[in-house]
């Protein structure tokens, strides 16, 4: 047997390819959309990919299941489970394989069992992998969003990202009852999930990428919860904002993402299409460095750097019934940033252009204004003898951490939509943790033609050094836990 784990590290997701080399047949379980690595990999070990399945509808990336069976041929096993609200559109497909709890799908001397594990998604099941020449009794467990490292599968998401509502606390239940009965299996059950930190499918996901069961029952909040209620509590607090996008990757998880054939390269088009591309609304993102974009920032464009939460971003702030053009470095960059679009479906890149970009804005609007920047200690000052107003743009469960006294709390994925929150006269002084996501909300008010701003440059990481106070109500955690 050959077991290989492929990892996303924008999406923070876990993908394997397991294959039998007796036989020389192998099965792909929770691909994302670039197959690309798995038909190499395959060639490598020179195995057939003759199966492909997924754990669940994913919310956060685009599968790869029908491209990969399109590209080889492969069966599709399809989970059967939950209701039909949470049945494939494509499940009558000709090699489509519909399997629910107690099946076992077999790649050549290796079987995987089928087991239903809901309460992340009402549809969701776990493969129970036995490798049979060897022994008779299961090595490890692909459990999918429903189990990781430190965390479970939060129950929330369909209800907060794709709108179902009343499924929160149902899916809690749901959840705590499929623990109890993963727990029946021995304690040397490996465990191999299918995100790792960083992920918004949970709120502690660990960094390590495979556990035991055994180990699970010692160190994971979730297994050590006895009693039902208290567990449905404390799953539905704490847990970060879904990203928009996820409800747009439930339903064309559902349909049926579309096949591509492969990745394409859009063409580089002149620096100086960018201002007519600003000036009639185009979505235009600039992938330079936070440094590069505040220094020359292009009034219009969304500044989200090619880094790790480039994907993420882009899936929070892009439309997806519009083209995207892009503004990068390099080649190489554009390369990279296609694969991550259409990890998520953003497959209408128009067209991208180099640094020649700037020159020509520049050349057209006049010297370029950087950003001022500022470092904690002015900006505390500032705010206090009310020459400006703080605008923290984290996340929920970082605000509830701690914050600047008298911020305005809105996380960056919500900006556009609530700007009418903010001043609409004074100086704005914007942070995050770090001073990436800030950046990218400067390039958001500036886009809606909000410009008085400041960056505070190390982010409330550099405020909390230098020991500048925060504030902390307990009235908010409740709240937020409620």
């Amino acid at each position: 047997m050959i077991l290989k784990r492929f990892y996303d590290e924008k999406l923070a997701h876990a993908s394997y390819l397991i294959g039998c080399t007796a036989t020389g047949e192998a099965i792909v379980i929770d691909p994302g959309r670039n197959v690309d690595p798995y038909l190499e990999y395959a060639n490598k070990e020179g195995v057939r990919i003759t199966a492909v399945t997924e754990t669940h509808i994913h919310a956060d990336l685009l599968s790869g299941l029908r491209e990969l069976s399109a590209r080889t041929g492969a069966q599709m096993y399809l989970s059967d489970e939950g209701t039909e609200d949470w049945k494939y559109d494509f499940a009558d497909d000709p090699k489509a394989t519909l399997v629910k709890d107690g099946d076992s799908v077999r790649i050549g001397k290796v079987r995987l069992d089928v087991l239903a594990s809901p309460g992340h998604t009402p549809e969701h099941i776990s493969f129970i992998l036995t490798d049979v020449p060897a022994s008779d009794r299961p090595l490890g467990a692909f459990t999918g969003d429903f189990m990781f490292v430190g965390d479970v599968g939060r129950p929330d998401l369909l209800e907060k990202a794709a709108n179902v509502k009343g499924t929160m606390e149902p899916g809690a239940r749901q959840l705590f009852s499929s623990i109890q009965k993963f727990r029946s299996f021995d304690d040397g059950l490996i465990i191999w999930p299918a995100h790792g930190a960083g992920s918004s499918c949970g709120k502690s996901l660990g960094g390590v990428p495979v556990s035991s069961l055994g180990y699970e029952k010692l160190s994971n909040w979730a297994l050590k919860i006895d009693d039902e209620q208290e567990f449905v509590d404390e799953v539905l607090s704490g847990q970060p904002e879904p990203p928009t996008y996820f409800a747009m990757m439930k339903k064309l998880n559902k349909e049926g993402p579309a096949i591509l054939g492969g990745f394409k390269m859009p063409p580089q088009i002149g620096g100086d299409r960018v201002l007519d591309l600003l000036e009639s609304g185009e979505q235009v993102v600039d992938m330079r460095p936070v440094a590069s974009a505040m220094k020359e920032p292009l009034t219009g464009a969304l500044n989200i750097q090619m880094a790790k939460g480039f994907t993420n971003w882009c899936g929070w702030l892009l439309k997806y019934d519009a083209p995207i053009y892009l503004i990068a470095e390099s080649e190489e960059d554009v390369e990279q940033a296609v694969l991550d679009l259409a990890s998520i479906g953003l497959d209408d890149v128009k067209g991208w252009m180099g640094l020649d970009a700037i020159i020509a804005y520049g050349r057209n609007q006049g010297p370029l204004s950087a950003v001022e920047q500022v470092d904690a200690s002015a900006m505390a000052e500032r705010a206090v003898a009310g020459e400006c107003v703080v605008l923290d743009v984290r996340g929920t469960v970082e605000w509830l951490d701690g914050h600047v006294p008298n911020a305005v709390h809105i996380p960056l994925g919500h900006l556009e939509g609530r700007l009418d929150e903010l001043p609409k006269d004074g100086k704005i002084a914007v942070h995050c943790a770090g001073g990436v996501r800030s950046a990218t909300a400067i390039s958001v008010l500036a886009k809606h033609g909000i410009t008085n701003v400041c960056n505070l440059t190390g982010g409330l990481d550099e405020y909390r050094m230098a020991g500048l106070p925060l504030e902390t109500e307990e009235k908010d955690i409740e709240l937020a836990a409620n």
